[in-house]
């Protein structure tokens, strides 16, 4: 075939925001779409305008993208650039919010990404009953995250000291300076580990399920020390305030150790199927 009978690139994609079930976006979604759009001509990613594309009992929330900027190669480029990558995640983030505040919908991974809306309808049949039990399982429910961190010098200043002799020269009072902060480092850890395993055990009850992300890097976890439980608990939405309460407290007594919880969020985090053997856990319900 010759380059003039090659067919012509698509100028375009469709980027997948989130799934919901057709009738429930029709009644209150589309009118946070709606609402959305008149609060920023940026709705969508690149200026795009959000569009329904709906198979049977269930909608995808989609807009175009540019197809340069989301083939293998341009999506590469927005992941290494940490202002596009800032502005894909929080227009993705936007998008499903809005969604999320009016109707249960499934958000999709970010740069979830197709040829074309035909190819977002096939996608939508072919996983129609995977997408459907997950909508159940969603409906009513949203994301908190626990996240627990050790902070050895926290422990250090704050924490009761364990008395040793003073040391005779230079060369000792460095060695006993550095077991102190081994010390002090071992117990801030040995601390924040059962911190979580106690924050797990006190919402086990509330919680639909729970997933254990791997911790964040030192220079995502805002604040002092390092992270090192960050954990996402699917709870119903009438009881994120038991749920807060549960959790209430339960580190101010620990030098050393800090305990964050974010959310609600749309459950970005159970968004696709229970994974056997992947620190998923359901809830004592």
């Amino acid at each position: 075939m010759s380059g003039a009978d090659m067919p012509p690139v698509a100028l375009s994609m469709s980027y997948v925001y989130a799934v919901g079930r057709t009738e429930a976006v029709r009644k209150s979604a589309l009118s946070a779409l709606s609402a959305l759009s008149t609060l920023s001509d940026r709705a969508g990613l690149h200026g795009g305008s959000l569009r329904a594309v709906c198979a049977g009992d269930l909608v995808a929330l989609v807009s175009s993208v540019p197809h340069d900027a989301f083939d293998m190669d341009g999506l590469r480029a927005q992941m290494e650039d940490i202002e596009r990558l800032e502005v894909l995640a929080r227009t993705h983030h936007a998008v499903v919010e809005a969604l999320y505040g009016t109707t249960t919908v499934a958000p999709m991974r970010m740069a979830t990404v197709y040829l074309d809306d035909e190819r977002v309808a096939d996608m939508l049949r072919e996983r129609a009953a995977e997408l459907a039990a997950l909508l159940i399982r969603l409906d009513g429910h949203v994301e908190l995250g626990v996240k627990v961190y050790a902070d050895p010098q926290e422990a250090a200043t704050t924490g009761t000291a364990v008395s040793e002799p003073v040391a005779s020269g230079p060369g000792r009072a460095y060695l006993q300076q550095r077991r102190a902060q081994r010390r002090h480092h071992r117990d801030a850890y040995q601390a924040a580990g059962a911190v979580a395993a106690h924050a797990h055990a006190r919402v086990g009850a509330i919680v639909r399920a729970r997933l254990a992300h791997r911790p964040q890097q030192r220079d995502l976890a805002p604040g002092t020390g390092e992270n090192i439980a960050n954990d996402a608990y699917l709870v119903e939405a009438a009881r994120v305030a038991e749920f807060r309460t549960a959790l209430a407290g339960i580190a101010d007594d620990v030098p050393g150790v800090r305990v964050e919880i974010t959310g609600p969020w749309a459950p970005y985090s159970f968004a696709g199927p229970p994974t056997a053997g992947a620190g998923q856990e359901s809830g004592g319900r």
